[in-house]
Formats: structure tokens, C-alpha cells, sequence
């Protein structure tokens, strides 16, 4: 028996776990090619993410020498019933670094989603927007149930393994 999959009921779980999150996972590569991994607070407008960080961090000089990084959301392990099925989402992006200038719309989403008195400190400091554009991500939230996604959900495609080509079937 096929079990018949809810793409709408999942779309909306995925898009209210997107929500949901305050910090991404970054992973990116260090200078002689070697993974890194970080996180950072993030914001989303229009289809892409948004993080603020400091250029003291790694990671930002990270972001600035790779034209591909992956992001990634996990959802909290002390709430989750089976941990080889936890929710989570990934999508590999093109970083851009857009500066600290403007953008007042972003810093405005940062405001409401955060602290907007830290963000104002922030803002004196060494700190640039990066823009991440998504290119191509991957939703799961349990067993067999992986959708291929765009953060915006416009995209929402169950993954859908065959398994007659399975080695040793």
C-alpha cells in the first residue's frame, strides 16, 4: 500500500519551521579548503536569508572568499522523538556581502526578530550584511518524508526514492 503524502499540510510545517528559527548553521570552507562550521542569526525577505556578522568572526572572511556556502536549521534535539528523523532543513547559497549601509528594510526584520537595542550596537561596530540566495534546499521532517525546496516554499517537491534499484534487490 502507497501512503499518500500531504504536500500541503508538510509546506505549511516546513514554512512554520523556517519561521520558527532564529539561527542558521553556516557551513563554509577555510582558506586552504578545509570545512568550517558556524552559526549565526538570520532574517529572511524575498526568498533569501539574511545574516549580520562581524568581520572579526571567521566566518565572515569565509563568506567573502567561497561563492558557495550551505545553510542549515535543525530543529531542537530535546524535542524530538526519533533523532534519526529530526526536522531540518538545508540549501546550498551564493553568499554576497552587501554592507553595512541602507538596507533599512532588513534591519528593520532584525529589529523585530531580535533585540533592537543590540542591533543598534551592532550596527557601530564591524559588522556587514550578507545576503545568502538560495539556490537549491532540502526539507526533512521525518522517514520518507524529504521534499526538495525553495525557502519560500514556491517549490515543494516530495523526494521519492526507488527502491528497485536498491544493490542486493
Amino acid at each position: 500500500m502507497v501512503k499518500t503524502i500531504d504536500l500541503e499540510k508538510n509546506k505549511e510545517k516546513y514554512l512554520k519551521f523556517v519561521k520558527g528559527r532564529k539561527n542558521l548553521t553556516l557551513a563554509t570552507l577555510d582558506e586552504e579548503g578545509l570545512p568550517f562550521t558556524s552559526c549565526a542569526p538570520f532574517i529572511q525577505k524575498d526568498g533569501k536569508l539574511y545574516i549580520y556578522i562581524s568581520q572579526v568572526a571567521e566566518h565572515y572572511r569565509y563568506m567573502e572568499k567561497n561563492d558557495i556556502v550551505d545553510v542549515f536549521l535543525v530543529a531542537d534535539e530535546s524535542a524530538v522523538p526519533n533523532t534519526f528523523a529530526t526536522e531540518r532543513a538545508r540549501w546550498r547559497c551564493i553568499p554576497h556581502n552587501i554592507g553595512n549601509e541602507g538596507h533599512e528594510e532588513l534591519f528593520a526584520l532584525f529589529n523585530e526578530k531580535f533585540d533592537a537595542k543590540m542591533l543598534n550596537v551592532l550596527r557601530g561596530l564591524d559588522f556587514s550584511l550578507f545576503e545568502l540566495t538560495p539556490t537549491e534546499g532540502r526539507y526533512v521532517v521525518g522517514f520518507g518524508m524529504a521534499f526538495d525546496v525553495t525557502l519560500d516554499g514556491t517549490i515543494f517537491k516530495h523526494v521519492v526514492v526507488d527502491k528497485s534499484n536498491k544493490p542486493g534487490a
